[in-house]
């Protein structure tokens, strides 16, 4: 494509953003990579002027620049087309599904596939190659099942969604319109409730369901038990990296991010927009407010408010973290002081 016609098709769905192009040169553009490894007819970014040193030396063809009037000119002046935007990242992220689309295959069932015959299955749906798909199963419409799939009875599947090769959905799991399980996870499956007695544990069943709502996304080996009673709820458009476990019976809402290795225990209740970097642990029943952050390892062992970044185990404030951090590497020092005014006290009369 011409890089005008790139602009143009971006202009269309990102209206509320100013996107001009440079008028001397519109190159065509046959890819897209990474600033620092773009070469000659592909398209790349930058996210502010941190970034100035690699407009000055890409091979890039073409940037989306942010509105910055001095990066700006240094595109112009070594001759690389430009697009401003106050959101080049969101800008180059719609321009990488211009030129690649994930792999979908062409609708079908496989013969080898095993459906039982008390299931619905929408227009458009693709079944792979041994699949196993239970009694009373609701399959929507435009619906991709890859291989080794199984589905447990009483799933009911939304339209559009995508489950990956070998990924497992328990029984009567509900999962949304545009949802897209990855490869090896598991959705529904028995939440982890024993009962101690004298004579050891006694299994409490998990009576209750899982439910996604639309557009969310599950990673690869990740699990969301359901809970003994009532349901396990992701919120809509709520995106979970590879590893992460969901205990029994939370309730995640909308928007969230959870990235890798995240754990949250049973009855944990996240509101909207609330993003978990890796390794986050989060303790039995705690909650946390909308729009929350946890960094990277955080472990939550009660409320979080709306609004507020937390880091390290047992979590506080991310400001007071950064205090204590920049303390402690410095507590060699303070304890030899310590030990040198101690040894003052004992000598004096």
């Amino acid at each position: 494509m011409k890089f005008s016609e790139i602009v143009k098709k971006l202009s269309a769905s990102i209206t509320q953003h100013s996107l001009t192009t440079a008028e001397s040169t519109d190159p065509d553009l046959s890819g897209i990579d990474a600033i620092d490894r773009a070469q000659g007819g592909m398209l790349s970014y930058i996210e502010g002027p941190k970034f100035a040193a690699h407009v000055e030396k890409t091979a890039a063809s073409a940037l989306i620049l942010p509105v910055d009037e001095a990066l700006q000119t240094e595109a112009t002046k070594r001759g690389i087309a430009w697009a401003t935007t106050s959101q080049p990242r969101l800008v180059f992220a719609e321009a990488i599904a211009l030129f690649y689309q994930p792999f979908r295959s062409t609708p079908g069932i496989h013969p080898s596939a095993i459906i039982d015959p008390d299931t619905t299955i929408g227009n458009e749906v693709y079944i792979g190659p041994h699949v196993v798909i239970q009694a009373g199963v609701t399959i929507g419409d435009g619906v991709c099942i890859h291989p080794n799939v199984t589905v447990y009875p009483q799933v009911k599947i939304g339209d559009g969604s995508i489950l990956h090769a070998n990924c497992t959905i328990h029984e009567r799991t509900q999962i949304g319109a545009g949802c897209v399980i990855h490869s090896g996870a598991v959705i529904g499956a028995e939440g982890f409730g024993f009962v101690p007695t004298p004579e050891g544990w006694f299994k409490m069943q998990q009576s209750g369901v899982t439910v996604l709502e639309d557009g969310v996304e599950v990673g690869c080996n990740s699990t969301i038990d359901r809970p003994a009673v009532g349901e396990t709820r992701i919120g809509k458009n709520t995106k979970l990296d590879n590893l992460v476990h969901i205990g029994h019976g939370c309730r995640v809402g909308e928007n969230c991010a959870f990235a890798a290795q995240v754990g949250l225990a049973g009855g944990v209740v996240v509101g909207n927009r609330v993003i978990l970097a890796g390794q986050v642990g989060v303790a039995n029943q705690a909650e946390i407010g909308d729009g929350a952050i946890a960094t990277a390892q955080a472990g939550i062992h009660s409320s979080v408010k709306a609004g507020e970044i937390v880091s390290d185990s047992p979590a506080i404030p991310n400001k007071l973290y950064l205090k204590v951090s920049a303390i402690r590497k410095r507590l060699p020092e303070i304890y030899q002081t310590f030990k040198e005014l101690q040894r003052q006290l004992n000598d004096r009369p």
